[in-house]
């Protein structure tokens, strides 16, 4: 983890009082906001905050390591800021990755209007459902769904998500409605295979504990998007992102079931190399992206 995040990180958890609403003006889960405290101190090799179960509070070093830390802030934004206003365009060559169906539907769509924004930048794209080495393939950025545990990487979340299991109204009607996870063992769930045998399975929680559960049905492939027509025809059980069936969720076309066990943390995040300085280009291209998702209604595919 570089010096500057380190800092930035610490300096919002002090700010904020609390590592969920510094996780939240970040973009980040709480999870991760502790483990960059936690390296800090651990690096410096002392303690910066005092952590109870009624709050924060900063040591009596933590105070003076704040106020050093907020002045270094302000000081390296002024001399970006200063930097950044003599260039009135993002220029280079951004290379980025992203899942095969979410990046034709939610990325691809989007480059021209990114492009007339910064055209003096080049963009290239690969969207695939492997997970890509961002450094040794040479990519700036990447779109992924789900938590990203490795710490070489920042991830940067653009819009919430959750992983449900869904179906067509008609397709419960004539197969029941599964109460447990186990009780999948029942359904022709539709999954997805690599390489000819399915993945470890499909994930809940229980008691705030993730677990895997096999399941098995009489179709399966690589293509996440076929996996969902299947599902809107009926044809069985899905496992899908809530990002790509809200507009048939908003219809009644399709209907989630085993909420309560539903996997949250399954975020949308543009993820980047851990790196001492972001390139313009890669951090105007994540805000971008926020951008578009967060327009009001933009899931449900009401906005342009």
């Amino acid at each position: 983890m570089d010096r500057y995040t380190a800092m930035r990180s610490f300096v919002l958890v002090a700010e904020k009082g609390s590592f969920a609403a510094a996780a939240l003006a970040e973009g980040v889960t709480p999870v991760v906001m502790g483990r960059r405290l936690t390296a800090l101190e651990r690096r410096l090799g002392v303690q910066l905050l005092h952590r109870s179960t009624r709050g924060l509070a900063l040591t009596d070093l933590g105070e003076q390591f704040l106020e050093r830390c907020q002045q270094l802030l302000q000081d390296f934004d002024a001399a970006e800021g200063s930097v950044s206003r003599g260039r009135s365009a993002v220029r280079g060559h951004l290379v980025v990755s992203g899942p095969a169906a979410f990046g034709r539907r939610h990325i691809a769509p989007y480059a021209p209007e990114f492009r007339s924004r910064h055209p003096d930048l080049r963009l290239s794209f690969n969207f695939t459902d492997s997970v890509v080495d961002l450094v040794r393939e040479g990519y700036d950025v990447a779109v992924r769904i789900g938590e990203v545990r490795d710490p070489n990487y920042v991830a940067v979340r653009l819009f919430p998500n959750r992983r449900v299991v869904c179906g067509t109204p008609d397709y419960f009607e004539r197969n029941g409605v599964p109460h447990v996870p186990e009780d999948l063992a029942r359904h022709n769930c539709l999954a997805f295979n690599l390489q000819g045998g399915q993945q470890r399975g499909w994930i809940f929680e229980r008691d705030g504990k993730a677990f895997a559960l096999r399941v098995d049905g009489d179709l399966a492939c690589n293509d996440g998007e076929l996996l969902y027509k299947w599902v809107k025809q009926g044809l069985g059980v899905g496992w899908r992102s809530t990002w790509e069936i809200q507009a048939e969720l908003k219809r009644g076309a399709l209907v989630t079931v085993l909420d309560e066990f539903a996997l949250t943390h399954y975020d949308i995040q543009a993820v980047y190399p851990q790196q001492r300085y972001l390139p313009a280009k890669v951090r105007y291209f994540i805000d971008y992206l926020r951008e578009v998702y967060h327009r009001p209604g933009y899931w449900e595919g009401e906005a342009a």
